[in-house]
């Protein structure tokens, strides 16, 4: 299974760690995160990778070139503007081919065994995508998740309103796709933020009665979208 990484943004809220290069290439610990998540997931059998770059992509085009020091092979794909996660996605159609995927944020890290748990179970399911969840209090700045029994996703809402959401499910930022989900980013209209997000993408697949199941996430989930973020990730692997 190839796996798809979304590594074009910036992190504006990471100020000066982002100023020479890329969110997914702050160091946590000794490595940068995308190294981390490229580690973790040929772990459990992942070795072939498409990673979509964008702002200072050959930042990340230079440390990784094709991925032989790691084992894995690399492909780019280039974001040349920062129009949302479905465009991001939509732009690897050609590089994954008709095969389901692994697909991640470049910036989310969290235990590998959770990525053997998500492929596993979309096997298991023969659903048409599996979506990572973890449990916040308010969902309100991610994606609120609603699930029904056999943890069947029936409704995702990108960034609900501060205080609606009657779910602690958050969409975790990691998913498993059947290729079906191709032809639901060429359908994307910007949102009201001006974006092609994917979760309308997934939304519409819902809509047309497809079966797409939630994955409650094991362990630790740490994004590095502040800086208090990154510290806190730097506790996770001081250790090493």
């Amino acid at each position: 299974m190839k796996a798809v990484i979304l590594a074009a943004g910036k992190g504006t809220r990471l100020a000066e760690l982002t100023r020479t290069k890329p969110k997914p290439m702050v160091e946590v610990g000794d490595k940068p995160a995308l190294e981390r998540i490229i580690l973790a997931l040929s772990k459990v059998g992942v070795h072939d990778f498409v990673i979509v770059v964008g702002y200072l992509s050959e930042v990340v085009e230079q440390y990784f070139g094709d991925g032989t020091p790691w084992g894995v092979n690399i492909r780019y794909v280039k974001q040349e503007v920062p129009d949302g996660t479905g465009s991001a996605l939509h732009l690897t159609k050609d590089a994954v081919g008709d095969n389901p995927f692994f697909m991640t944020y470049g910036d989310i890290l969290v235990p590998a065994s959770n990525y053997a748990g998500m492929i596993q179970t979309f096997e298991q399911t023969k659903s048409r995508a599996i979506l990572g969840l973890n449990w916040i209090d308010d969902p309100y700045k991610g994606a609120a998740v609603y699930l029904g029994p056999d943890n069947r996703v029936e409704r995702i809402i990108e960034k609900p309103p501060k205080g609606t959401s009657t779910t602690n499910w958050n969409n975790a930022g990691m998913y498993v796709f059947d290729p079906v989900i191709f032809e639901y980013t060429a359908r994307l209209r910007p949102s009201a933020r001006g974006e092609y997000e994917l979760p309308d993408a997934i939304q519409a697949m819902l809509s047309d009665g497809l079966d797409i199941r939630g994955y409650p996430l094991e362990g630790y989930w740490r994004d590095i979208g502040t800086p208090q973020d990154v510290e806190a990730a730097q506790e996770l692997f001081k250790e090493e």
